[in-house]
């Protein structure tokens, strides 16, 4: 499971035009699903970007996660993230899970953030999505549920 997380002002996902989802200040997570994913994946994840200390304290150092500052998530299926790049000119995906594997894993993702009592806003899973966003900083960063 891959993440691209970004720290935002706000942000929000369009599909034909109309907005289907908005945040306020907290994370845009991009999330990417590997075939060989399981919940454990998932759940290593999230607890890395619920508690990830990227926002900044009263002198301005990174020393606050989203949940410490009640920031809110919008969580966007992208299976993009898993694109292997090393042949050719045109990304392969055959890595990425196919949806039968990935949305349950997402939904799940999404559930465990509310149930940890985030506000949680989604994009349209294999929709085509425009997703705007303000990032606060700029910050951003990749997370792999692979890494050590």
């Amino acid at each position: 499971m891959r993440a691209v997380i970004q720290r935002v002002a706000r942000a929000r996902v369009t599909v034909d035009g109309r907005e289907i989802a908005a945040v306020g200040a907290g994370l845009a997570v991009l999330l990417g699903i590997a075939a060989d994913d399981a919940r454990a994946d998932a759940e290593w994840l999230l607890d890395k970007v619920l508690n990830l200390r990227i926002f900044g304290n009263a002198d301005g150092k990174f020393d606050r996660s989203v949940r410490d500052t009640r920031g809110e998530l919008l969580v966007v299926s992208q299976f993009t993230l898993l694109a292997d790049t090393t042949k050719g000119r045109r990304p392969s995906f055959s890595h990425a899970a196919p949806p039968t594997h990935a949305i349950p894993l997402y939904e799940y993702f999404v559930a465990a953030a509310r149930a940890l009592g985030m506000q949680v806003a989604t994009g349209s899973f294999g929709a085509r999505m425009q997703v705007e966003l303000t990032n606060d900083g700029p910050v951003t960063i990749m997370l792999d549920s692979q890494d050590p």
